[in-house]
């Protein structure tokens, strides 16, 4: 099996005969120039993870790829006129030769004021490479490659440590680190959430900056 990440959460497998393109989001750079694939998959409707624009070319240019996605993604894909299967926590797939096990079932909380949503994780080839989407699920198999969650609003890096060492696996790619260049999502978080009263100001580097 050999892997491809395309930056953040986007990943491509590639196993015996078959070219898997998981959450292919706003943040990965080019994967849309993949073609031969035969599937794609969605952990969950966040648009780091699901690029609405770019993913019905990327369909259109590899009209063998299946779609797999959440239940929560269901309504984003059929908005955009696309085939798709729903997996949910439990199905066993099969893409080629290839063995796929839905596992999970909800996203990380990112605070407790925002609603959980769906988020799947998939495992390959019987525990061969997990990709957890956004959670921290440890499944039941044994798994050789973890596609590890490295940076996010719902993430501590001290809970990715005990992830890492729950899960064991033998080796450790990381994954979803785009945030730690891009602040954005945090200071939407922080303006979003911020009590009455209270501005986020987000300060230009080398500049003053009047608060009074």
């Amino acid at each position: 099996m050999r892997i491809v990440h395309y930056g953040h959460a986007c990943v491509l497998l590639e196993t015996d005969g078959e070219r898997i393109l998981l959450d292919p989001g706003a943040f990965s750079e080019g994967f849309e120039k993949e073609r031969e694939l035969s599937a794609v998959f969605i952990t969950h409707q966040h648009f780091d993870h699901i690029d609405a624009e770019r993913l019905p070319g990327l369909l259109k240019a590899n009209p063998d790829a299946k779609l797999i996605v959440d239940p929560g993604t269901e309504e984003t894909v059929a908005k955009l006129g696309l085939e798709f299967q729903v997996a949910r926590p439990g199905d066993a797939l099969e893409i080629g030769g290839t063995a796929v096990h839905a596992v999970g079932g909800q996203h990380a909380v990112i605070h407790q004021d925002i609603p959980v949503i769906p988020n799947v994780g998939f495992l390959f080839g019987h525990g061969a490479f997990y990709h957890p989407g956004d959670s921290f699920h440890v499944p039941e198999q044994k798994v050789d490659v973890l596609g590890l969650p490295t940076g996010a609003p719902w993430l501590k890096a001290g809970e990715a440590v005990d992830f890492l060492r729950a899960v064991s696996p033998r080796l450790a790619v990381p994954i979803h680190e785009a945030v730690l260049a891009n602040p954005a999502l945090h200071y939407g978080l922080f303006t979003n959430l911020a009590p009455e009263g209270t501005e986020v100001r987000v300060a230009a580097r080398g500049e003053f900056e009047k608060v009074s």
